[in-house]
């Protein structure tokens, strides 16, 4: 059962006091890792369109590649095994251990062994079982649960470690630096290690023509756990096969720089089991290893529990490319904040935990913790295999609305009709999807609208029927929308005869409806440059329905805002859209709702507003005739970028017309305002949005940020500025524009 809002906001707010901060710093940590270490790679995107080609490949390929890999590794002298399901799996590794006469059974970390729960059922059979990954044994000391995919431990600071270390064992002497820590647990780990009957490991990447398995990791327990013991269990997910061993590469070059920012991991093991394998001796490293030649008995049990469903299921198929690396986590605002015990299910945590959540346990599983993927796309840039892990969440949140089996519906094909929106959309999605009604109702009965809606009854019924937290100020709706306003003052004032483009401003729903200034303005600073700018009535982009899980709804947009824009295109008109988020309607989810050559004719003549200027400069448009610095109140200003407009690598044209016009530009160093849309609006998020925005309020309120101007080109990014700081905020276009009789 899903919890209820206030429940939700409870937990949310327990999870960001008591492990916020050591996710953020972890998380944020990997993060700028990241982005340094692929920086050095000249062939980064190359690398990336490889292991994105390599795994559809394989995955297209799953059923031959699982024939022969089976026939690779009998070859080899090992056994493979195809378990059905968790319960499938767990009874083949019971029988393993029961014919090893096993009494302890040693692992190194594997997110597939926590999703069959194998510890479990072996502890169940009288078996010991150990992790030896650092961070895994951590939680099982503490019998946690791991909150991240890569770093399962990371929600704990070393001073809670040292703690739980000093309880569980007492040693005589605690371990407390990060150095004492990991000694002690070497030394434990290495005895039961040293003890054990059975080995297992999960596997990053399993080989079909040599049956090599690659294990990628930061320790060296891995390395034991799979060579020391007589026996060998491997266990992995059916999508870890790749064709060939020098497939491997890309990942190789890549896993490591996404999940942590390292250049390469500490240990790349490619073992080809079974091998005849000496016993480690240790305690006495410096005699020559014991019992060389032994026999070993090696098991590969491969995992299905939902994933060929998942190959065959179009929109979620893409989660078997995922290499689990924990760049989508590692890179989400929200889960900086929260973490993955919070933004996770039974096993899989961060963005695309949606997918495997929902693949693998089910929608209601996925549904506890889908909304808190908001759609800024920054994962995508982030995955090493390009994964489109928003659309995979909208989908998903999409079933959830419907109660719709996750193999049985494709909702593009679903043909529902404006007013057939599925039953399941709760009151609170249904009016944030169809904002463009509200917009258009509040701006036809402005200002009485907007006194009705801050009343103190209006506030707490919005907030107990809708989930509108209170605390959030409300848009204001204008009675004069940006159209209105264009038509009555005859529309554009550089005629076509003396213009040097046409461009067709887009009139998104927040543009028209609340920010109309900064509609104004774009179409001043385009006239300012030579323009002839048109304004035509058109939908709203889809947008909103869309961060609903409305997917229908959102595809009836796309086509009508295309329908309405064709013309446009086709009479050789730009298309200029003032909010980034609209924009990257138009270039990324359009190409899924659109025919390929429609959606290519209309994003490759969409431009952000900014980039737009910044194009004219560059082509010869006198900046003298836009607000320069020497114009404004002030030449220094702090500038945000809305993370849909960085993922679509539009920032620096911002920056370049900014600094061009001589203003001094101090940048965001915080890519996630936490705003999100509807996201900070709603009551069991609120605590959330804030906590996310926090680093921005804080470099933003900060000495270097004193006496700026901040500018933000997003909506959410302005709303939420607006809330964190105390002095106004403005678009860029607003601060660029010329002012005077002539533009009014």
């Amino acid at each position: 059962m899903s919890k209820s809002r206030g429940a939700k906001a409870a937990e949310i707010r327990r999870l960001m006091r008591t492990e916020g901060d050591a996710v953020a710093s972890g998380t944020r940590g990997f993060n700028l890792g990241r982005y340094e270490s692929v920086a050095e790679l000249e062939d980064y995107e190359e690398l990336k369109d490889r292991a994105r080609a390599i795994k559809e490949d394989a995955i297209d390929r799953l059923p031959d590649l699982l024939d022969e890999l089976r026939e690779t590794v009998e070859e080899n002298g090992g056994t493979l095994y195809v378990a059905d399901d968790a319960d499938d799996a767990n009874r083949y590794v019971r029988r393993v251990a029961e014919e090893k006469d096993a009494e302890r059974l040693v692992k190194s970390k594997s997110m597939t062994t926590e999703e069959i729960e194998v510890n479990e059922a072996l502890e169940a059979a009288g078996v010991e079982v150990v992790e030896t990954d650092l961070g895994e044994w951590v939680l099982q000391v503490a019998e946690e649960s791991p909150s991240h995919i890569v770093a399962p431990a990371i929600h704990k600071s070393r001073e809670e470690i040292a703690r739980l270390f000093n309880e569980a064992f007492e040693p005589d002497e605690p371990p407390e630096t990060a150095e004492e820590l990991t000694m002690f647990a070497r030394e434990k780990l290495g005895e039961l290690i040293a003890g054990a009957d059975v080995g297992m490991t999960g596997a990053n990447f399993i080989t079909a023509d040599t049956g090599t398995i690659a294990l990628v990791t930061s320790e060296g327990n891995a390395r034991k756990s799979a060579v020391v013991p007589d026996t060998h269990v491997a266990v992995a997910g059916v999508e870890k096969i790749v064709p060939s061993v020098e497939d491997l590469q890309p990942f190789v070059e890549l896993i490591g720089r996404s999940g942590t920012g390292q250049d390469i991991t500490s240990y790349v093991s490619l073992l080809t089991p079974p091998v005849e394998s000496p016993t480690v001796d240790f305690d006495d490293p410096e005699t020559p290893m014991a019992d060389a030649g032994v026999e070993r008995d090696f098991h590969l049990v491969l995992v299905d529990n939902g994933r060929l469903a998942m190959r065959e299921d179009e929109h979620l198929r893409e989660t078997l490319y995922c290499i689990r690396c924990g760049a989508c986590s590692n890179s989400c605002g929200n889960f900086q904040s929260v973490g993955g015990h919070a933004f996770g299910g039974e096993t899989y945590s961060g963005g695309i935990a949606t997918g495997w959540e929902a693949g693998i346990e089910g929608l209601d599983t996925a549904a506890e913790f889908n909304d808190l993927c908001t759609g800024c796309t920054r994962c995508v840039n982030a995955c090493p295999v390009k994964i489109d892990i928003p659309w995979i969440n909208t989908v998903v949140r999409d079933r959830i609305n419907r109660g719709a089996d996750p193999s049985a519906f494709d909702p593009l094909v679903e043909g529902l009709t404006p007013d057939e929106e599925p039953a399941g959309v709760d009151l609170g999605k249904r009016f944030f999807g169809n904002f463009s009604t509200v917009a258009k109702l509040g701006s036809a009965t402005a200002p009485l609208s907007n006194w009705i809606a801050d009343t103190t009854l209006a506030r707490a019924l919005m907030e107990r029927t809708i989930g509108v937290d209170r605390r959030r100020d409300l848009p204001k709706f204008r009675r004069e929308t940006l159209r209105g306003w264009f038509d009555a003052r005859g529309g554009s004032r550089v005629s076509p005869a003396d213009a040097t483009r046409e461009a067709v401003v887009y009139p998104d729903l927040y543009t028209n409806h609340v920010q109309v200034s900064r509609g104004k303005a774009a179409v001043r600073a385009l006239e300012a440059l030579g323009v002839h700018v048109r304004i035509p009535d058109v939908a709203s982009s889809g947008r909103a329905p869309l961060s609903q899980g409305m997917v229908a709804t959102a595809e009836r947009h796309a086509h009508e805002v295309y329908g309405a824009l064709v013309e446009h295109v086709d009479a050789g008109r730009d298309v200029v859209v003032i909010e980034p988020s609209d924009l990257a309607m138009f270039e990324r989810e359009y190409e899924t709702f659109l025919p390929a050559k429609s959606h290519a004719r209309l994003a490759n003549a969409s431009y952000e507003v900014l980039e737009y200027v910044y194009g004219l400069l560059e082509n010869g448009a006198d900046a003298s005739a836009l607000r320069s610095a020497d114009d404004a109140d002030g030449s220094a200003v702090a500038y945000h970028s809305h993370c849909q407009q960085r993922t679509l690598g539009l920032e620096a044209h911002t920056v370049a017309v900014l600094e061009t016009l001589g203003y001094d530009v101090l940048t965001s160093e915080t890519e996630c305002c936490g705003m999100a849309g509807s996201f900070g609006y709603k009551r069991e998020y609120y605590e959330l949005s804030v906590d996310v925005g926090e680093p921005l309020r804080e470099q933003f309120s900060s000495p270097a940020a004193r006496g700026r101007t901040v500018l933000a080109s997003g909506t959410s990014c302005l709303e939420q500025l607006d809330a964190l700081l105390s002095r106004p905020t403005r678009h860029p276009v607003e601060h660029v524009a010329p002012r005077g009789e002539k533009y009014q």
